[in-house]
């Protein structure tokens, strides 16, 4: 397993956009596939398909899905794709799956009316929630066990997993900082770096966001995490090089804050990564699922989302070491692993999570296209 680049890079968009285009131009349709219904664009439920039944059997004329932004070891979604596929036998035509949560939107507005561009998104809830009028509304089978204010009202974006944000390190090179001004110290020169630019990926906003809570701030107020990401910088120990599988193997990235899934993957071949999470508020954010409102393929878009939040596909990012939004309903049904649950949480408690609300992440993207330049120029 390798920890997933689209939220451990800084991006280069207009090379990545580039690149992008190319490759999605490249799953064209596969010979025989269906053509989009309107009718289907239109569907706001399985109800407006006669049913579940209806539904499949309206995905299977289309034949086929486009998804984008999709690893097959990013919350196992190699799992959640091939068996998608062996249930309902649609081909899932997978594009960069290492583009990040804007780069995935860019390329649905790239390639908008051709047959290949993105059928759904995988994105950070702040990307969801900028974006909100390109996603067409669907309510899966599975709403009502979703938690409130985990769903735009109309199901235009739905949270499907999350991740604990935490500090993952090398311990056969460094020791576990007790508290957070400990980072600032002589052990960790050069060492500490981020899951990816704040202003462009879910995982650089989610430390942010951590940060401050550790540093004096709140969901209201991402300053301190700010100021102390440039405190990193004076004290020479904030590490400007993107941690990639290849850079943490290597040696060049010893330390990464980042999601504890992330941090998992990384465990998973580097037995001497270690995961922990500083005494003081836990940082949780999600990422969602929506459906592209032009996708060419709009019943199987559907079919996708009633898969990714049935409990075998919540169960799939379970056992990816993500947590799925209907974790609590599943564990009232017994449908779940409690050494899988243990895992992905990092042993936290999730009565004690912290989880910014919608105007929190706007104010905070806010403050962070204001400041983050300077902060690490």
């Amino acid at each position: 397993m390798s920890v997933k680049l689209r939220d451990v890079r800084r991006l280069t968009i207009v090379g990545s956009l580039l690149s992008l285009g190319m490759v999605l131009a490249g799953c064209g349709a596969v010979a025989g596939g269906g053509e989009a219904d309107s009718a289907s664009s239109r569907a706001t439920s399985a109800d407006d398909f006669g049913g579940m039944d209806g539904l499949v059997a309206a995905a299977q004329k289309e034949g086929q899905l486009n998804v984008v932004g999709l690893a097959d070891d990013w919350v196992n979604y190699g799992e959640m794709m091939s068996e998608f596929e062996k249930r309902y036998g649609i081909t899932v035509n997978s594009a960069s799956p290492d583009a990040s949560s804007a780069e995935g939107i860019q390329a649905a507005k790239n390639l908008d009316g051709q047959d290949t561009a993105p059928d759904v998104f995988d994105t950070g809830i702040a990307v969801a929630t900028a974006n909100t009028d390109m996603f067409a509304p669907y309510k899966v089978s599975t709403w009502d066990t979703i938690p409130e204010g985990y769903k735009e009202d109309s199901g235009r974006w739905v949270n499907a997993f999350s991740g604990v944000m935490s500090l993952g390190y090398d311990s056969s090179r460094l020791s576990a900082p007790e508290k957070l001004a400990d980072l600032l110290g002589p052990e960790y020169k050069s060492a500490v770096s981020m899951g990816g630019d704040p202003t462009q990926t879910g995982g650089g906003f989610a430390a942010v966001g951590w940060l401050s809570l550790l540093n004096g701030g709140s969901l209201d107020d991402f300053g301190p995490g700010i100021d102390f990401v440039s405190e990193l910088k004076d004290a020479g120990n904030l590490l400007m090089l993107d941690p990639t599988p290849t850079t943490i193997a290597t040696g060049e990235v010893p330390m990464v804050i980042d999601w504890s899934f992330a941090q998992l993957e990384v465990a998973h071949d580097m037995p001497s990564w270690k995961s922990v999470v500083l005494d003081g508020p836990t940082y949780v954010s999600f990422y969602s699922q929506s459906i592209n409102k032009n996708a060419p393929h709009p019943a199987a878009a559907r079919l996708w989302e009633e898969w990714v939040f049935s409990n075998e596909g919540q169960d799939i990012y379970l056992r990816g070491n993500g947590v799925p939004v209907r974790l609590a309903d599943l564990e009232k049904a017994g449908a779940v692993n409690p050494k899988d649950v243990e895992r992905a949480t990092l042993g936290t408690d999730p009565s004690t999570w912290s989880t910014p609300t919608i105007g929190q992440i706007d104010d905070a993207n806010s403050l962070l296209t204001s400041r983050w330049s300077k902060a690490v120029g």
